[in-house]
């Protein structure tokens, strides 16, 4: 039998290829690639010892709770779990969430919660919700890389403001246009560690009052504290000022990600109910709702071990943390310079003047198979190259010394090459 057989395709030539970017949306030139996600890749490299990525340790997930879960869910109520729910979310699991809530300071009740997709949606809904382009947007310097990429697509005028609160120089300055949103990351931030006192906290809420801003308080790591005495939510204090919940400037988000397992991708934004009921209209459109036997096994494991298993992690990583400020202290050239931070999962670095983290980055890969992150996409007004991120809560210890003694021999090496083209060039 006689078979009509086609040519076979050739591959497109770069000239033949379709280009995209015209067809684009002004808001999706301001998307770039995010320098953390790129380096994702490398945790599967057995040769490279990571600091780069911000994952919690896999191990102190609870794996037969989460199984047992999910079982559970699926022999018990198959028609629920298995279902569409209401785009708020599962209703015991946002009570779960309303009483953690209240244990934080915060007087609130289901009707002021919203389950979102991590925290990443949580912001990404305040944005499109509050954001038009040119609107003027406070964030520390440095700040969450996340949600720069979030705020960068809707245009935003920078501002800034320091770890005290205070309001720093920036583009904006000086502009009669009062603020349109504020974000903080107050406890153990992303990528500095470092931690709001009452009064930076303060100072934000004043800032919010000022220019009748909304406040998004960032709380992922809230939980994660190894020392020191525990701050006050930023909500808290805007709510013991204001009287209620729902005359509260302040957007809680909060997230399991980094205190119970980040794949089940459950967050939280607690808030005035007018407001979250406005969320909801966005989590409707975009979609419908978060997984329901997700929130369901959350809700499970969440009740019955929430704070053992919180209370194992914080155990865990102050212990990597002290690991590796050792390590520092006793590797790291003296012209590096760094803070110990009270919790989370970070230590910033520093770097001599004239030593690009980027550039550094390419050269620890390759020649000492070591990976961190640069420094300067978390800063939105593109300064900060000579300092960097260093995760410690997923890099077993004798491996985190190693790495950071190789770290510490580059950064040297890199030292005295930038001193020597100094006094060569004078």
């Amino acid at each position: 039998m006689w078979i009509e057989t086609m040519p076979m395709q050739q591959p497109l030539t770069h000239l033949q290829r379709h280009t995209w970017e015209h067809r684009f949306a002004n808001r999706a030139k301001n998307m770039n690639a995010s320098e953390i996600r790129d380096l994702f890749a490398l945790l599967d490299n057995s040769e490279i010892i990571s600091f780069a990525g911000g994952f919690p340790d896999a191990n102190l997930f609870a794996l037969p709770q989460f199984r047992d879960g999910y079982q559970k869910s699926l022999q018990d109520s198959p028609a629920i779990s298995l279902q569409y729910c209401a785009s708020e979310g599962y209703l015991p699991l946002r009570r779960w969430i309303a009483d953690f809530m209240r244990r934080q300071g915060v007087v609130c009740s289901s009707d002021n919660i919203l389950i979102t997709s991590g925290a990443q949606q949580a912001i990404e809904f305040l944005s499109r919700l509050f954001l038009e382009m040119g609107d003027p947007l406070a964030v520390s310097k440095p700040s969450y890389l996340g949600a720069l990429q979030i705020f960068d697509a809707y245009e935003p005028d920078y501002r800034f403001f320091d770890g005290d609160g205070v309001s720093m120089a920036s583009p904006g300055a000086g502009k009669a246009q009062p603020l349109k949103l504020i974000y903080a990351n107050p406890d153990f931030s992303n990528p500095t560690g470092e931690t709001m006192d009452v009064t930076a906290r303060r100072r934000l809420i004043a800032l919010a009052r000022a220019n009748d801003a909304p406040l998004i308080e960032d709380g992922a790591y809230s939980s994660l504290r190894y020392e020191g005495d525990p701050q006050p939510t930023i909500m808290q204090l805007d709510i013991a000022d204001s009287g209620s919940i729902e005359t509260s400037l302040v957007v809680y988000c909060g997230s399991f990600s980094k205190t119970m397992t980040p794949g089940m991708r459950i967050g939280w934004i607690c808030a005035a109910s007018q407001l979250i009921n406005k969320l909801t209209l966005l989590k409707q459109s975009s979609d419908l709702n978060s997984s329901t036997i997700n929130q369901m096994v959350m809700h499970r494991v969440a009740d019955e071990m929430f704070d053992a298993s919180v209370n194992t992690s914080r155990e865990v990583y102050r212990q990597r943390r002290d690991n590796l400020i050792r390590a520092l202290e006793d590797y790291m050239p003296r012209n590096v310079t760094w803070r110990k931070p009270e919790g989370g999962m970070f230590v910033w670095l520093t770097l001599p003047e004239g030593i690009d983290a980027k550039t550094l980055l390419a050269k620890a890969i390759t020649g000492e198979r070591v990976a961190f992150v640069p420094g300067r996409p978390f800063h939105a007004d593109g300064s900060g190259g000579n300092t960097l991120r260093l995760c410690f809560s997923s890099c077993a210890p004798e491996l985190a010394r190693e790495g950071v003694l190789r770290l510490a021999r580059l950064i040297a090496a890199e030292t005295a090459e930038s001193d020597a083209m100094a006094q060569a060039s004078t």
